[in-house]
């Protein structure tokens, strides 16, 4: 079991913490694992088994808990001293009204408290408004190329672009790590968890009758990956092949996707202007395997899986991203955190000088001294163009 330090070492740093500590993520990303190897190191650190309550509410342990009544008497139950006790909730968004007994919990009890969930309406929820400054929230992606490579069963290979094609192909959901490298395992595997976070986290969940529109949507949304778009141009796209929803009913689709952490909007941001820019923004699917499964897992060598890539792992290491517009120049990527701004573009080659001409003038239109980096599969090392960096994709996601 790989021991997913960045997301632990968050874990062990707020503990004890008078805050709330929120883990969510899309269905399977490891959330589950990360709480008991939380388990584990609290067990390390001396504190009881008994002072430390961990339940799962997808396990049959705990279907008589139906909502938050019941769970904060089952919890009230387990504490049986004055010592600090652990409390360990997973997937806690099926209990209804959960964030009443969280409250509760934390207002009567010594208790450090930490939850999991699949989907954002964890945190748009009353949680906010009833524990509003006492919350962290933790996001938890699947596997990095880093982590990926580390576990992944590969057939006798060191080659780094053979490492990065099953990546590529497969994405970094954590149990395809454990499929011995079987292609039709790994195929139903993907299918089946796409239908899963499709069924729970987007239908059940929001009351979905229009389940013909939602798969047509999901299809079209795969097949235009890194394009600028709005909810009026995909149902102006639907109505010309048969469809008669209207844009509020996309906006409202595509909401609940990003909601179960499927689908992620990327708004644009005017460089000179200083400002977010309200109309169009591109998508980007949480998972290049849940995206492959979608499109057809042959066609995976895409453009737009690089760039797929390329924004998850922003979003990975820390940074708010945007899509870049200066003037009528588009910029892949403009990716913030507090210490610094970088200006990305993604290619798959520079060879072509057309393309390269093209990728430069994007970035060369800006007029600040910021970071500008082309991102390519070409095999480059230490290169510069016009001072822009020109980095391997495999080395940029090989980075600490």
């Amino acid at each position: 079991m790989l021991i997913r330090e960045k997301y632990l070492n968050k874990l062990i740093e707020s503990k004890d913490l008078n805050l709330i500590k929120v883990i969510v993520g899309v269905r399977r990303s490891g959330k589950s694992t990360l709480l008991l190897q939380y388990k584990d190191y609290l067990l390390t650190q001396k504190i009881k088994k008994t002072n430390i309550i961990y339940m799962n509410f997808e396990s049959a342990d705990f279907y008589d808990i139906k909502n938050y009544n019941d769970l904060y008497k089952y919890i009230k139950d387990k504490i049986i001293n004055k010592n600090k006790f652990y409390i360990l909730l997973d997937e806690v968004q099926n209990i209804s009204q959960w964030e009443k007994a969280v409250n509760s919990i934390l207002v009567d009890f010594n208790a450090d408290i930490y939850i999991t969930g699949s989907n954002a309406y964890l945190l748009s929820s009353e949680l906010t408004t009833l524990l509003a400054g006492r919350v962290l929230t933790i996001k938890i992606y699947p596997f990095s190329f880093k982590e990926f490579i580390s576990i992944y069963p590969f057939k006798n290979t060191d080659d780094k672009f053979e490492k990065f094609d099953k990546y590529l192909r497969y994405g970094g959901m954590p149990m395809i790590t454990n499929m011995n490298d079987n292609e039709n395992l790994i195929i139903n595997y993907l299918n089946d968890l796409k239908e899963v976070v499709l069924k729970k986290d987007v239908i059940s969940r929001n009351n979905i009758k229009d389940i013909v529109f939602l798969d047509n949507l999901i299809k079209y949304m795969a097949s235009t990956i890194g394009n600028l778009t709005t909810p009026y141009a995909i149902a102006e796209f639907m109505k010309k092949n048969g469809s008669s929803i209207t844009n509020e009913t996309v906006d409202s689709y595509l909401k609940m996707l990003e909601n179960a952490y499927f689908l992620y909007r990327v708004p644009r941001y005017e460089l000179k202007g200083k400002q977010l820019l309200k109309t169009q923004g591109k998508y980007y699917f949480i998972d290049n395997g849940l995206k492959n499964i979608i499109t057809g897992i042959s066609s995976y060598d895409t453009g737009s899986s690089y760039e797929n890539i390329i924004y998850i792992e922003l979003l990975r290491r820390g940074y708010e991203v945007y899509v870049g517009q200066y003037n009528d120049i588009e910029i892949d990527f403009i990716a913030i955190n507090p210490n610094e701004k970088i200006y990305f573009q993604v290619t798959r080659s520079l060879t072509d000088k057309k393309v390269e001409e093209r990728e430069k003038k994007s970035l060369l239109a800006i007029n600040d001294n910021y970071k500008k980096v082309i991102l390519t599969m070409d095999n480059v090392k230490n290169k510069q163009i016009d001072g822009i960096q020109i980095v391997n994709i495999i080395d940029f996601l090989s980075e600490e």
